[in-house]
């Protein structure tokens, strides 16, 4: 393969690795391409003011060709042809590459992916037109030499393919099909609902005694807070922690979602089924504080309901179910603006990702967007 254009694909979070993964599985089958990973779990030491990178375990789990995985740190004396991230961080750049590709890791009304550091990169796969709006009315758009691309989120095809069995899955899980089944997905930020309100939540909606909960930490929270260990103990034959990093076949399981400010609750409106956002005002001032273009005004909250705190939470629940559709419509809009094609996402990455490596030109399926609007 001396004469393969070689990719690199990184990441510091199991997300970023989900994110692209479609894209990467697809590009590695192709021949004349010579596909890697790198990255690693990310760990901060605030006193020594260090951040480090541990790669052991974190490609494992999900049957990747280990040999075709590198620590950033031998990457020095290498030369790729075009570098994929699901980040705006440029950490697992290395020395040597031709041209860089961001894809994100989710679209929310937090909205801390629309910052000036996708300008680093040279493309930048915009997950849909309400992505790229945000992106517009910052100035971002257009601000720089980024070409930005209309592609939609790779992640999310699997949720639109038909090809996941919810029955299967919470049958593997050792949860009744037959009971509607509540999915529990904090962010991680700080002030999230699960770090505040610990196992309240949990006990709250376990105690009503109705539904199953999957229970679905976050997989890179702010605080150091072993969750999985922690709500271990009140697992039972209704409720489960779900430990697996991915959490789209839980979307497709699940008959109602539970969150506070996470990109899930914007990714759950493509099934267009009940939505519960459990109050976080303290997140939510913390995020505008750090510079998030926060938007609660265009779908934000308003895709579902709002349980003001533990002792409002089952009833809110209870109305969500009863009454199913009652923001459907909204919901719908919402999955339309949010999600480009979805169920051709990866091709349409895939495309970009192949322009940078310089194995093909400009796609013409792919829109490109300019500060006056989309093209192609």
């Amino acid at each position: 393969m001396n004469d393969a254009k070689r990719i690199l694909f990184g990441g510091y979070a199991p997300v970023h690795f989900l994110c692209f993964r479609p894209v990467y599985e697809l590009l590695r089958r192709e021949p004349g391409l010579d596909v890697w990973l790198t990255g690693g779990f990310r760990h901060k030491d605030k006193e020594a003011g260090e951040t480090r990178y541990e790669l052991d375990g974190f490609y494992e789990p999900y049957g990747v060709d280990l040999d075709r995985v590198a620590p950033f740190e031998d990457l020095a004396n290498e030369r790729f042809d075009a570098v994929v991230m699901a980040h705006s961080s440029t950490v697992f750049f290395p020395e040597s590459y031709g041209r860089s590709v961001e894809i994100f890791h989710g679209v929310s009304f937090k909205n801390f992916s629309v910052r000036e550091k996708v300008l680093k990169y040279d493309y930048a796969c915009v997950v849909g037109n309400y992505h790229a709006s945000r992106f517009a009315s910052q100035g971002i758009l257009g601000a720089g030499e980024t070409q930005f691309f209309l592609t939609g989120f790779p992640k999310l095809d699997r949720l639109v393919s038909g090809e996941l069995d919810r029955d299967a899955l919470l049958s593997s899980l050792g949860l009744s099909p037959a009971r509607p089944t509540i999915l529990y997905a904090p962010t991680g930020g700080k002030y999230n609902s699960l770090d505040e309100h610990g196992e309240a939540i949990v006990r709250a909606l376990d105690a009503a005694g109705k539904w199953n909960l999957l229970v679905k930490p976050h997989d890179h929270p702010k605080k150091a807070i072993d969750w999985n260990a922690r709500l271990a103990a009140l697992e039972n034959d209704r409720l489960r922690v779900v430990r697996d990093f991915d959490v789209v076949p839980c979307l497709h399981a699940a008959d109602l979602l539970l969150t506070d400010a996470s990109s899930v609750s914007m990714e759950y409106a493509l099934v267009d089924r009940p939505i519960v956002f459990f109050d976080v005002p303290k997140l939510l001032a913390n995020v505008t504080e750090r510079g998030g273009a926060l938007d609660l005004d265009t779908y934000g909250r308003k895709i579902g309901d709002v349980a003001a705190g533990v002792g409002d939470l089952v009833p809110t629940v209870e109305k969500a179910f009863a009454e199913p559709n009652r923001h459907s419509a909204l919901r719908r809009a919402a999955a339309d603006d949010l999600f480009h094609a979805p169920g051709s996402a990866t091709e349409n990455v895939a495309a970009v990702v192949k322009l940078a490596a310089g194995v093909a030109g400009v796609p013409e399926h792919v829109p490109q967007l300019t500060a006056r609007g989309a093209t192609g």
